[in-house]
């Protein structure tokens, strides 16, 4: 039961443990889309920054009860471009406060509206299609082969390779030690959803991703010290980096080049940012939504706003930009999150745990988190859903899979695009085909049709209306009632003129009209 009650204490038995896994999911996914998006180890921490100001300010400020904000691994192509046009990480940070600026003030002018027009079908077809994506992307840093970064989406990778040859060159270049961490986290995350493990009262505290990257860590020392040549080290583990001295550590957070205001090309980045990311924010708000056992809705105006804040304080203070992300939001919760507060007290951790005990963290292997991300890839792509959409029938079924099929082979926005297109394409149809409503009568006199208009007929509506006027037989009478209709476009009433005034005659068809504006009327007006 969720209590709101109580203020941000209200839920802490849920939202504790939650917060603790999503930072555990959250800091190498900051890590290699900091890495991937800049190119420059002394870099690495802008995607910290981000990670904490979307836990923190985000996480403080947004209306959503679930999501998770941070670096997006689909905004990596866009960040990499615009600091080699920009020429300075500095300027490229002037872009990000200048695309937070540009998402608030859409915010205020209740851009978020736009959130409401993806359509449902296409909305678990990218959950399904995130949730294959971290399955196919883990399984390398499960083998120990950890080429490229946690957190890349894309099919087509950066270094040249794409998902399937990467886990080819997995199996080929696999690690021991990994496997047998990844093989052993993998039992206990399934061994921890077990209803029995839930009754135990340590374990409704203490999340099984806190436990495995403890065994994991453990593991590798244990390989360090008897079976070096199954040790992990290097890029097989988290690489946060260390501070040796408090100004060290402040030395990791910089600060925009303002004199950039005066390049035109930072103001295009700016917008670019700010639309991608948005849009980004917007899908994945949907999707959480659909996810949250309670069933809230997320006030999207307000999350555009929250996002705003967020990617002004990330860029003022050397962060990279922030969106809302579905993986880190579909671990909170299932991990059991209920409120927003899981969401700031993974921003803090990240925040502590960078500045205090970041040579701990480096002890963790990749392969157990990538055991843990396997689990949140299982559960946004159970065969249920499958199921549960192929009984909706066609018109949900085949955008949703095309969907899924579309981001698995391109990345997330270009999947999106694609999957829109075909539930257009069914939505047109299906406003095709119900138009009006068709009744036929024998009546001594001859045949008479009686075409009754929907609520709403627009300018789409025109084709099926037109095609059943022409199919008319010789000699009829139909009788066209608008009495139902709010309203009707001038297009359909053209054609119900035309049909009236110069079709209808050369068949020897009788029309008559109820509640049917006359164009001449209309043109008045």
């Amino acid at each position: 039961m969720l209590d709101n009650n109580k203020g941000f204490f209200a839920n802490i038995k849920s939202d504790l443990p939650a917060g603790l896994v999503v930072y555990l999911v959250a800091l190498p996914l900051c890590l290699g889309i900091a890495l991937a998006s800049t190119g420059r180890p002394d870099l690495l921490f802008s995607g910290v920054i981000a990670g904490i100001i979307g836990g923190i300010v985000v996480g403080s400020f947004s209306g959503s009860p679930l999501g998770v904000s941070g670096p997006a691994a689909g905004l990596v192509v866009i960040v990499v471009n615009a600091i080699s046009s920009l020429g300075s990480f500095e300027a490229f940070l002037t872009a990000v406060c200048l695309a937070g600026i540009i998402q608030l003030v859409a915010g205020f002018l209740k851009a978020g509206v736009f959130g409401y027009y993806f359509p449902s079908s296409v909305i678990k077809g990218m959950l399904a299609a995130i949730g294959i994506t971290l399955i196919l992307k883990e399984i390398p840093h499960a083998l120990g082969y950890d080429e490229d970064f946690i957190g890349d989406e894309a099919f087509t990778q950066l270094d040249g390779h794409n998902t399937f040859t990467e886990i080819y060159y997995a199996f080929r270049y696999n690690s021991t030690g990994a496997i047998i961490i990844s093989a052993i986290s993998l039992g206990l995350l399934l061994l921890f959803e077990q209803p029995f493990m839930k009754r135990i009262q340590l374990f409704k505290f203490v999340p099984g991703a806190l436990f495995v990257v403890v065994l994991g860590i453990l593991i590798n020392l244990f390989f360090i010290t008897s079976m070096p040549e199954w040790a992990l080290t290097g890029k097989h583990m988290v690489q946060l980096p260390v501070a040796g001295s408090a100004s060290e550590f402040l030395s990791f957070f910089k600060f925009p080049d303002l004199s950039a205001l005066s390049n035109p090309d930072v103001y295009a980045v700016a917008f670019t940012l700010a639309i991608v990311a948005s849009i980004e924010t917007l899908l994945c708000v949907e999707a959480t939504d659909k996810l949250d056992p309670f069933k809230r809705s997320t006030p999207t105006n307000r999350e555009l706003k929250a996002q705003g804040i967020g990617n002004l304080v990330s860029g003022l203070i050397g962060g990279l930009p922030i969106t809302q992300v579905i993986v880190r939001s579909s671990a909170n919760i299932a991990s059991g999150g209920r409120t927003k507060a899981s969401t700031i007290i993974h921003g803090c951790i990240l925040l502590l745990s960078a500045m205090f005990i970041p040579t701990i963290l480096n002890y963790i292997p990749l392969a157990s988190l990538a055991a843990i991300l396997l689990i949140v890839g299982y559960k946004l792509s159970k065969f249920s859903l499958y199921q549960g959409m192929y009984k909706l029938g066609w018109n949900q079924f085949i955008p949703f899979i095309v969907t899924v099929i579309a981001i698995l082979s391109t990345d997330l926005l270009k999947g999106i695009a694609i999957g829109m297109a075909v539930a257009i394409y069914f939505i047109l149809r299906k406003n095709y085909e119900h138009s009006h409503h068709y009744v036929k009568e024998e009546q001594s006199n001859g045949n008479v049709v009686k075409l009754i208009l929907s609520e709403e007929v627009t300018f789409l509506n025109k084709g099926s209306i037109n095609h059943t006027l022409e199919d008319l037989p010789e000699n009829s009478t139909i009788i066209i009632d608008g009495s139902k209709s709010v309203a009707i476009d001038y297009d359909v009433l053209e054609i119900i003129e035309n049909f009236k005034k110069h079709t209808a005659p050369l068949k020897n068809i009788t029309v008559e009209t109820i509640a049917i504006p006359e164009v001449s009327k209309v043109e008045a007006h």
